[in-house]
């Protein structure tokens, strides 16, 4: 029985993991390097408040994400836990290819950080944002959204874990997803507050054209384990298919089923969540998970891997 790491995306606003890094060396040591990698300073990967102009906000808020996942990595390593398979979403999924071996980690960072650069749209043009969809069992997200000018489907959550709902992740105009909102019973279509990005959506092509030739010019590898896509239900085998992913991240939509789909027919049977962008407890998966970004999961996840005879392999050394 295999053991899975599982990536989340987006950029979360509230700090985690200023407990472990308080606790392990081997995280200081981590945010040391990112650090001077990225130009950031320890306390902004940790807890300072983010910038406020978009593009930067999304830029180091990403580090700061990708900054704790990597280092929950190396923490679960020092207890001698290394994944068989690992998949993510977004920045997740970027990350995971990271720890594949894909690409450098530091690399990473360096274009996490190069993306702050960016021209944002000009600052008449519409307002974007986000939006949750808790679409009935049952029932086809068109029935919600139809085909409203403005409103695109970005991301594909699954089943909520009681069956009730799916979980999907909309993206667009501001004020058309607010009109879609104020048009459904309540509860059905929540527009997220401080999201003024079209995520996944082609509204995020201008982003796209901009990072094409960064990634053209990165190095990439067949990953060195299992990878799973978040964009296809499909594992990512050779480094054009990693280089693929960076390039189309920003425009197309993920699906968090495409991933633990791909992660449960390689044979995981335990997923370690790693970091805090995806909420404990709300999503259905098709094997137990344990999230893991405070000092106690660490203890959590020894026991459940002992208790569930979780094969743990060899290490291999992330580059």
């Amino acid at each position: 029985m295999a053991l899975g790491y599982l990536f989340g995306g987006g950029v979360g606003t509230e700090p985690h993991g200023i407990e472990l890094y308080q606790a392990y060396p081997v995280m200081r040591d981590l945010y040391a390097r990112i650090a001077e990698w990225s130009g950031l300073t320890t306390g902004q990967l940790l807890d300072e408040e983010l910038p406020k102009e978009v593009e930067e906000r999304q830029s180091v808020g990403s580090i700061r994400e990708a900054a704790l996942a990597l280092a929950v990595h190396d923490i679960l390593a020092e207890h001698d836990l290394h994944p068989a398979v690992l998949g993510g979403l977004s920045l997740g999924a970027m990350t995971a290819s990271a720890l594949s071996g894909a690409l450098e980690r530091r690399a990473l960072i360096e274009m996490l950080a190069h993306s702050r650069a960016v021209t944002p749209p000009p600052a008449d043009a519409p307002v974007q944002g986000m939006a949750l969809a808790f679409v009935p069992a049952g029932t086809e997200i068109t029935a919600l959204t139809g085909d409203r000018p403005g409103v695109h489907l970005s991301g594909d959550f699954g089943p909520t874990a009681d069956g009730a709902a799916a979980i999907m992740m909309l993206s667009g105009y501001r004020e058309a997803l607010e009109a879609l909102a104020a048009g459904l019973p309540p509860g059905l279509v929540t527009p997220l507050p401080d999201r003024p990005i079209a995520a996944h959506s082609p509204l995020r092509g201008y982003f796209r054209t901009f990072m094409a030739p960064y990634i053209d010019a990165m190095s990439f590898e067949a990953p060195g384990l299992p990878l799973a896509s978040c964009l296809d239900r499909k594992l990512l085998v050779t480094g054009e298919d990693v280089r693929d992913l960076f390039h189309r991240n920003a425009t197309d939509p993920i699906s968090v089923v495409d991933v633990y789909t791909g992660m449960k027919e390689q044979g995981v049977r335990l997923g370690l969540v790693m970091g805090g962008s995806i909420p404990d407890g709300i999503l259905r998966f098709p094997f137990p998970v344990v999230h893991v970004d405070r000092p106690e999961h660490v203890e959590q996840v020894l026991t459940t891997v002992y208790e569930l005879g979780i094969e743990i392999t060899e290490g291999r050394s992330a580059r």
